[in-house]
């Protein structure tokens, strides 16, 4: 069972702050459906492997004193430098309801295209999606093994083969293959000798330009 324990916290000072890090947990709060905005603090070590269990949009328990709520994680903040949590947020919810969220996009294979000296190019690395609380996906996974040079794969084409909806716009590209770049023909003829300064060299009009 997914279930996380919290303490309400009923401390607000700096002093406060410092005895819920220093016994390995960290504040957040709890908001949403049924729940007015409730400041708790939660065990560091619990959140992780609870997050590594049902990720980073699954439905958790939330154990507060003598109460359960039905959470998802809406946000969480970390120290850049040590890791460590420095707070989150946790949307309280019905487990019939719907809730949009950012999901993790994975290519799975390599594309044809690649193979044969093109430039995968990944506009998109996330989708808005809303879906079930319970059915929600942790990612979405596309086979980009069938993309030949100057193939794509745009939101649209994705759009009903899942459960579940994508709020991005149709025309979106999600990943493509670019051609290979080719070199500049009078970077070839310069060579070694006229040695131009290569920021005098004008880049071919046709070059594919890789973002």
């Amino acid at each position: 069972m997914n279930k996380l324990e919290a303490k309400k916290r009923r401390g607000f000072t700096k002093a406060a702050l410092t005895e819920i890090r220093s016994s390995g947990s960290f504040p957040a709060v709890i908001y949403g459906k049924g729940v007015e905005s409730e400041p708790v603090a939660v065990e560091e070590s619990q959140f992780l492997k609870i997050i590594r269990e049902v990720g980073r949009n699954g439905l958790i328990t939330m154990k507060v004193e003598d109460k359960n709520h039905d959470v998802v994680l809406q946000e969480y903040q970390q120290d850049p430098i040590k890791g460590f949590i420095v707070h989150a947020d946790f949307l309280a919810v019905d487990k019939s309801s719907e809730i949009t969220s950012q999901v993790r996009v994975d290519l799975e294979g390599e594309a044809a295209g690649v193979k044969a000296g093109g430039v995968i190019q990944q506009p998109l690395f996330e989708l808005n999606v809303t879906a079930k609380v319970t059915d929600f996906p942790e990612h979405i996974t596309l086979d980009i093994s069938g993309l030949g040079i100057g193939d794509s794969i745009s939101v649209g084409e994705i759009r009903e083969k899942f459960g579940f909806t994508i709020e991005n716009q149709d025309e979106e590209t999600i990943v493509s293959i670019l051609p290979p770049q080719k070199l500049d023909e009078s970077e070839d003829s310069a060579g070694g000798e006229n040695n131009a300064d290569p920021e005098a060299v004008v880049p071919a009009e046709n070059g594919t330009e890789a973002h």
